[in-house]
């Protein structure tokens, strides 16, 4: 066997031994040294959806590109590990955990092995690319919202083992419920595809989403949840991305884009109306608009010290995100504090920061923790 080929699977067998670990001692390294604020605001984080919210369930998925366990995703984290977050560095559900005085990093609930400690306050169920239109799932191979209420059954059993039912419904009862998700079903699903703009057209399309957003919410309260936080969709138009495929020769916000989120908010804020003056739905949902601060971003972001708000920060910007997203194929800037977006998808940490910030300023109040 000649050197060459050697050190080739040298490196492949050191890549294997990275790639496979469950990445247990990177975050526990990274939490080190963190320590709460105040009391905790909440028994646990329980979180459902999307890449925005999925810090790694999707890495072992072998029939998916929608990964973001490979650089430069992960460039800002410790030790500059790629652990599945689709951003150089941390996540809102992170960044919420923190803020709750729960932990500093919320695990998935994929691909590492949890402490006591991980399942006693909370995990992350999401899966990047996912949506309530069923469609959605399907033509990308992640898992759906219905597998992260899977997840989650197998979760509280788990629970049950741990600390006992009562100890459980407790944890439950005192949680704090996350789900962000809907913005793959209209940017990818209904405008990048054939299949529904055919038969839909965008109220019909809200509607469709709608159906999946309430059954969603009604099994969710069914599981216990008291107390939910229930995001809007963001100016999907705005995205670097969505700017570069609708936003014509000058890369401008593609409005029917954010015609169709701005319609789907709407009929979510209804429906969350409905579901809470419904005396037989037992959780208090609160609807997190963040369409408003990420226009915000996107389009001021210089009032926020952003000097970069249409490109992202991984090759030109335009179009790159997951798979496309590689240090294999292209480069990354320097000054990523400067930029709003990482990939073209999706944001960078000091935008999630302020994005959360807003949340909490705006919406965690009214959840009455």
């Amino acid at each position: 066997m000649g050197m060459k080929m050697i050190v080739a699977l040298l490196v492949l067998a050191m890549a294997a031994a990275v790639c496979g670990r469950d990445l247990n001692q990177t975050m526990a390294a990274t939490a080190q040294g963190w320590r709460p604020r105040g009391r905790p605001l909440a028994t646990a984080l329980i979180v459902f959806g999307d890449s925005i919210v999925d810090p790694g369930n999707n890495n072992n998925l072998p029939a998916t590109r929608m990964k973001a366990n490979h650089a430069p995703y992960g460039k800002d984290f410790a030790g500059h590990v790629a652990t599945g977050r689709f951003s150089n560095a941390l996540l809102p559900p992170d960044l919420i955990a923190q803020r709750l005085n729960l932990k500093q990093l919320l695990p998935p609930w994929l691909n590492v092995d949890h402490t006591p400690e991980d399942l006693l306050t909370g995990v992350s169920f999401a899966s990047g690319a996912t949506g309530f239109d069923p469609l959605t799932p399907q033509l990308v191979n992640v898992f759906t919202m219905d597998q992260e209420l899977e997840f989650f059954d197998t979760y509280r059993q788990k629970l049950v083992g741990l600390v006992g039912e009562q100890e459980t419904r407790r944890i439950i009862d005192g949680a704090f419920f996350f789900v962000c998700t809907a913005t793959d079903d209209v940017a990818n699903t209904y405008f990048m595809t054939p299949y529904r703009a055919f038969d839909y057209d965008i109220p019909a399309y809200v509607d469709l989403l709608l159906v999946g957003a309430e059954a969603f919410l009604r099994n969710t309260s069914a599981r216990g949840a008291k107390k939910m936080g229930f995001t809007g969709m963001p100016p999907i138009g705005c995205v670097p991305s969505q700017r570069t495929i609708g936003g014509g020769v000058q890369r401008r916000c593609d409005a029917r884009r954010n015609y169709a989120a701005l319609m789907y908010n709407k009929a979510l804020q209804e429906l969350i109306g409905k579901l809470n003056a419904d005396p037989g739905f037992h959780t208090h949902v609160v609807y997190f608009n963040i369409y408003d601060i990420i226009y915000e971003l996107a389009v001021h972001g210089e009032r926020w010290g952003f000097t970069e708000m249409t490109r992202g920060c991984c090759g030109s910007g335009l179009i790159e995100v997951t798979q496309l997203c590689n240090t294999q194929y292209m480069g990354v800037c320097d000054d990523v504090d400067k930029h709003v977006f990482f990939d073209s998808y999706h944001p960078t940490q000091r935008a999630y920061e302020i994005i959360v910030d807003h949340i909490f300023k705006y919406y965690v109040p009214l959840m009455h923790l």
